[in-house]
């Protein structure tokens, strides 16, 4: 009877029936609580009518049984009512084959797991199926969400083929892959071909025609301006009609990137009303990180504007506390920096120092606080200080046991920071013992990070201890275990093992490129006219060919014509034949040919004689006097003449 019952209602469906599909399940519901397949069946139409939460409510009703069978529709109404990590549990659970794939990826993608999304999609593509289209454009998409995250490395496509600039929707994702890189004229390029693809297709009807334009139409005005393009992005304003929008999430982008195209800004006030007008957007129609940090950051800006620097202080706080201190993640230290700009109350420099340096003493481990405090420092032009900030805050986390604050004491960003101080004093062994003591902490991680590892084990190439040469040729080592691939830690292992002990790398060379190869493309001379340094040992030989070529030799000398002198600087009565006197430059008292006159002048030219006789009356030194008070010897009391008393 059931199976008559379901088979009947089956029979009656269709694609636009999903109300009566709801109905009849409800009557069979009613004479059979427990009948799995109307209770699956309506699970199904109330996704169909858009009602997840009550599709889950059912699913719930119906126990392990209902959740079991129907797997991937209960991990699609979880995914729905944004129970994003439930969703990839249960989706995972499933064994509903290539859907439930397309599913994972789906709820990785909004998730923001995308590095996962993007290894399911290229899984997909693997095989031919009628989905290749759809595969094509998501996978697009979620290498345009790797750019803006930062994980450039795990980016698939470059370029796009002829084939996905056939469709609009790849056309536009490749845009907005470009824009992520910062290649906004390839991005601009890209856009205009998406647009008029889009607005001659025949496949979309009018209605839908104007949906997949509009957020075409609000990425172009965001490409137009960033490249300055005012006159345009204001003609583009007219195509944009932001009550259309269905969209919470476009909406709150597109009204942003209007305010700022018309330049709101010169009114703060005006512009801090225009920015806080949208409602927030929530669950699965949220904005991502990148785009939420954007726009948390721009009310932030206008609430600086405002001068609302308490609440600025009060709010940003209170965000602060729910997240893990000390963090490494942007969107918490950028927090931090507006709070520090909020007891800033616009100062800069000093000024802001003053107001910064106490809330940092208090909180030494915001790594947000920290690096704002050593820009205001380097700012000022005091490297000093902004070295003892970053070595208080390394030491205040060394000193926890908690293995998160240990990681970021060493983190590699925060590290970087520190090296580039050092770099600007010259202290070269305290970047190779930072850098070593990372590197040593690191390696004990499952996944360390190799950028750090490189640059410590090249920090310590340069050093003349032979047990930093052997920890440099051990993460070379380790580097080359990671990836085989990697020719500089071929090169690096080289370098540091070959002054150690030449037999362990001897073996190595072969895989290194000859020099000739590596130089054989290299203009020398082109580089040197360009104005590229010579190297010490040419410019050496270099200053001394010039210096060879300035000496000359006594004939040279002799060869030379005299030089003419002029008769108005010649003396009187001059005569080229009679040779000049050699004393002529010396005091007339000091020549040989000089003859005092008079006893006393004889008497002082025998005293400056050298080699004279030394009388007892002459080695005689004046005796120190102490002068008195009162003026004068004996001598001037006796020739005092009286006066009145």
């Amino acid at each position: 009877m059931v199976a008559q019952s379901l088979s009947s209602l089956l029979q009656r469906a269709t694609i636009d029936d999903h109300e009566e599909v709801l109905q009849s399940c409800n009557e069979t519901l009613a004479k059979s609580k427990n009948d799995i397949h109307a209770q699956h069946i309506k699970v199904i139409a109330l996704l169909k009518l858009d009602r997840f939460e009550d599709a889950l409510r059912v699913l719930e009703a119906g126990g392990d049984a209902l959740k079991k069978r129907a797997g991937l529709e209960h991990a699609y109404a979880l995914y729905k009512c944004a129970k994003l990590e439930e969703a990839l549990d249960t989706v995972a659970r499933s064994d509903a084959g290539r859907g439930a794939s397309h599913l994972e990826a789906q709820v990785s993608y909004r998730a923001e797991q995308f590095r996962r999304a993007a290894e399911i999609y290229e899984k997909l593509s693997q095989s031919s199926s009628p989905e290749d289209n759809d595969l094509s454009i998501n996978s697009w998409a979620t290498d345009a969400q790797l750019q803006w995250k930062g994980e450039a490395e795990y980016v698939r496509h470059e370029r796009p083929s002829r084939e996905d600039l056939e469709s609009f929707e790849t056309a536009y994702n490749a845009a907005c892959l470009n824009i992520a890189k910062g290649a906004l004229a390839q991005g601009e390029v890209l856009l205009n071909r998406a647009k008029n693809i889009c607005q001659t297709s025949e496949d979309l009807s009018p209605e839908d025609r104007a949906a997949e334009l509009l957020p075409i139409s609000i990425q172009y005005l965001y490409v137009l301006i960033r490249q300055g393009k005012t006159e345009e992005a204001e003609a583009l304003l007219k195509e944009i009609s932001v009550e259309d929008i269905q969209e919470l999430s476009t909406k709150k982008v597109a009204c942003n990137n209007i305010v700022l195209a018309r330049q709101t800004a010169v009114n703060p006030f005006v512009l801090y009303k225009a920015l806080h007008e949208t409602p927030e957007a929530i669950n699965n129609d949220r904005l991502f990180d990148f785009q939420q940090n954007a726009l948390l950051g721009n009310s932030h800006a206008v609430d600086l504007l405002v001068q609302k620097y308490d609440g600025m202080i009060r709010s940003t706080a209170k965000a602060l506390s729910k997240s893990p201190c000390p963090s490494a993640e942007a969107s918490t230290n950028r927090l931090s920096v507006y709070n520090a700009a909020g007891y800033a109350r616009g100062e800069t420099g000093q000024k802001a120092l003053k107001q910064i340096l106490p809330v940092l003493e208090r909180r030494p481990k915001d790594l947000g606080l920290l690096l704002t405090v050593v820009q205001l420092y380097v700012n000022a032009g005091n490297t000093t200080s902004a070295i003892i900030a970053v070595e208080r805050s390394l030491r205040s986390l060394e000193e926890s046991i908690s293995e998160a604050d240990q990681d970021a004491r060493f983190n590699p960003g925060l590290l970087s920071v520190l090296v580039a101080l050092y770099q600007r004093e010259g202290r070269k062994l305290q970047i190779q013992s930072t850098l070593a003591q990372a590197a040593a902490y690191w390696r004990k991680k499952p996944e360390p990070p190799a950028s750090l590892l490189r640059a410590a084990a090249t920090s310590l190439l340069h050093s003349d201890d032979r047990s930093d040469l052997a920890t440099a040729g051990d993460l070379f080592r380790f580097l080359y275990q990671q990836d085989s691939n990697d020719r500089m830690a071929i090169a690096g292992y080289v370098a540091s093992q070959a002054t150690l002990d030449y037999s362990q790398v001897e073996s190595q060379l072969d895989r290194l490129p000859e020099i000739s190869d590596l130089v054989a493309e290299i203009d020398v001379s082109a580089l040197e006219s360009a104005g590229i340094a010579p190297s010490a040992s040419s410019a050496a030989a270099a200053a001394a060919a010039f210096a060879g070529a300035r000496k000359r030799s006594a004939a040279d000398k002799e060869g030379r014509a005299t030089k003419r002198v002029r008769k108005s600087r010649l003396p009187e009565n001059y005569d080229a034949d009679k040779k000049p006197d050699p004393e002529r430059w010396l005091p007339l008292r000091d020549r040989s040919s000089y003859r005092p006159k008079g006893r006393k002048n004889k008497q002082r030219a025998a005293d400056r004689t050298q080699g004279g006789v030394v009388t007892e009356k002459a080695e005689e030194s004046p005796a120190p006097q102490q002068q008195k008070s009162g003026g004068g010897g004996g001598n001037a009391k006796k020739n005092k003449k009286k006066g009145k008393r």
